[in-house]
């Protein structure tokens, strides 16, 4: 990474559904709450995709403001993660990923699917915790800090 490179942060787990999903709208509101611009690339997927998120996400979301009904899951390849400085997976990626430059994070979370509001809405608070306190930690690398 170059001073003029973003700092690339990846969200990921199996479906795309979910707790990535959530992570990736926490912090792009953080993003935009630091100013940090496009000096931060947010990255999100799947190892093997949905075909759309888990509609008690997209309630629980929209119950603290964030839309996610128009987000569709997506793979995330080898050569995204890779690029990726940090990689904060939830806690069921079937991730074999071995990169020594990517800082990995499993953030041990369980999965919404299938799970009542207020479960989701539990883990939702600690998806909307674990953001800030990530951006806490990446914030001497962001370029022009």
């Amino acid at each position: 990474m170059t001073d003029d490179d973003p700092l690339r942060v990846g969200f990921v787990c199996v479906q795309n559904a979910g707790r990535s999903q959530m992570a990736t709208a926490f912090a792009e509101r953080e993003r935009e709450r630091r100013g940090w611009g496009d000096r931060l690339e947010i990255h999100t997927g799947g190892t093997d995709p949905a075909d759309k998120v888990h509609p008690v996400v997209v309630d629980a979301m929209a119950e603290d403001g964030i839309d996610l009904a128009d987000r569709t899951p997506q793979e995330i390849t080898d050569s995204e993660l890779t690029a990726c400085d940090v990689v904060a997976t939830m806690g069921c990626s079937t991730l074999e990923f071995e990169a020594e430059s990517v800082d990995v994070r499993n953030w041990d979370l369980e999965d919404p699917h299938g799970e009542n509001m207020e479960r989701v809405r539990e883990i939702r608070a600690t998806v909307e915790e674990r953001v800030p306190a990530l951006f806490d930690d990446l914030e001497s690398q962001i370029p022009g800090e």
